[in-house]
This record gives C-alpha cells, sequence and structure tokens, in this order.
C-alpha cells in the first residue's frame, strides 16, 4: 500500500501534506500523522489511515505509563463507534490490532538528556526550576493515568491529559468541513505558541522532540510505523528522522 508515502491515496481531505509526513527507513518507513487534541478532523485522520494501512507499530505521543488508561478508553465506544474519551489517541489504539508505544515524556532517557543540556548551556537557575517544576507536573499526570487504568471505571478523567475540548464542529460533519475548521484552528494556534514561547518550553519541547525521534528511529528498526503526535512536533520530528 502506498498510503505511506503518498497521502492522496486515502482520497480523504483531513489526509493531506500539512498533518502528514513520510520517513523512509533502511527497515521500516515511520509516518507521521500531526493531530490537534480532540478535533474531530484529526480522529478521523487518526482512524482513516489505521483503517487502511496495517504497520508493526502505532507510536502515540503519550508517555508508556498513560497508554493502559488509553486501552481502556478504547473500549468504550459512543454511538459513532468513536471512543467516548481519549480523542485521536484511544481512537488509533481501537482502530489498530499493531503493537501501540507511548513514546513521549516523562521518561529517563528523557531527563538524562533534559539535564545534560541544561548543564551544558548553564542555564540560569530560575529557568532550570520552572523547567523542572514542568516536568514534575507531567510525571504526576503520567502516575495518575497509570493509577487511573488499574480502577473498574476509569471513566473518571485524567485531569491535564484526557480532559476534552470542543470544537464548532462535530463528527458527523463532512470530511471538507472538519478539516476546513482545523486548518483555521491549527493557524491561529500556531500564531498564539510563537507569541508566547519560553526558554523553558523550548528546553522541554526540543529535548521531548529528541526523545521521540530516538524512540521512533528503534521503533522502525522493527517495521513500518504510524505516529500520532501534536502537529507542532511534526517537522523536527520529520527533519531528526531524516537525518
Amino acid at each position: 500500500m502506498d498510503g505511506y508515502e503518498h497521502p492522496d491515496a486515502f482520497d480523504d481531505p483531513r489526509i493531506s501534506a500539512p498533518f502528514y509526513r513520510h520517513c523512509p527507513g533502511d527497515d521500516g518507513d515511520v509516518l507521521l500523522l500531526g493531530v490537534v487534541h480532540d478535533h474531530p478532523a484529526s480522529v478521523g485522520r487518526v482512524e482513516t489511515v489505521l483503517d487502511t494501512l496495517e504497520p508493526t507499530t502505532v507510536a502515540l505521543e503519550l508517555p508508556s505509563a498513560a497508554i493502559p488508561l488509553y486501552r481502556a478508553y478504547a473500549t468504550r465506544l459512543d454511538e459513532h463507534d468513536h471512543p467516548r474519551t481519549g480523542g485521536e489517541m484511544s481512537a488509533a489504539i481501537a482502530a489498530t490490532d499493531a503493537d501501540v508505544a507511548g513514546i513521549d515524556a516523562p521518561s529517563w532517557s528523557f531527563l538524562r538528556r533534559l539535564v545534560t543540556r541544561l548543564v551544558a548551556d548553564r542555564v540560569p537557575l530560575s529557568t532550570v526550576r520552572r523547567v523542572l517544576s514542568s516536568v514534575g507536573g507531567a510525571t504526576r499526570t503520567a502516575l495518575a493515568c497509570r493509577l487511573a487504568a488499574t480502577m473498574s471505571d476509569p471513566s473518571s478523567r485524567c485531569v491535564g491529559v484526557t480532559d476534552t475540548v470542543d470544537y464548532d464542529v462535530a463528527v458527523d460533519d463532512p470530511p471538507a468541513t472538519q478539516a476546513a475548521h482545523e486548518r483555521s484552528h491549527v493557524s491561529g494556534v500556531t500564531a498564539l505558541l510563537r507569541a508566547t514561547e519560553t526558554d523553558p518550553k523550548r528546553y522541554r519541547d526540543e529535548t521531548r522532540e529528541a526523545c521521540m525521534a530516538d524512540h521512533l528511529d528503534a521503533l522502525r528498526a522493527d517495521g513500518d510505523v504510524v505516529a500520532v503526535v501534536g502537529v507542532d512536533h511534526l517537522d523536527p520530528l520529520a527533519d531528526a528522522l531524516a537525518r
């Protein structure tokens, strides 16, 4: 199936170049799918691609500790056969029989890389405190997700990770309508993110992206990978995987 390389093979307006990066490898390819959390176009993109392709691994921008919770969410479907909670991440799990891997921080490799960079760059102590504070929050959230997955009813959401976002577009709207709304939303959010960029966020996100790229490179040694990541990570990951 040439869909790994050519998004137009799907004939779906939600699956196009701005949200789709093909990264070939010696053993397996990585297909990066950019998503906007909970957006109907992103959920539809993930489901359509995974209904068509058969990757060895589906990699999700989630910490490994959160995967069991999203597996539980993937079993609870609404009247449209979409998972009720977890957006595009639980939708990806529900749509595939492939192995599922969480590739995001926190992890030991992320922490080692982050501390090494902070020391090498002689980062001011005030910035270090803010970086580590954000990492600590992410770690607590990941552990809460792991705990929630052990409960008989994990529908009590893991605050900060599975909070639902509402948009002025629905899952039963035409794909073209979903795609147009998503593009408009991304344009506005991208401008806002650029205006509010800070050093702590830059250090954290660049380190996250480096670790995710390493993980994806290791996964594609075993076969093709479809990776579901935030749309703002697409270009950094694609650039790193091309090296």
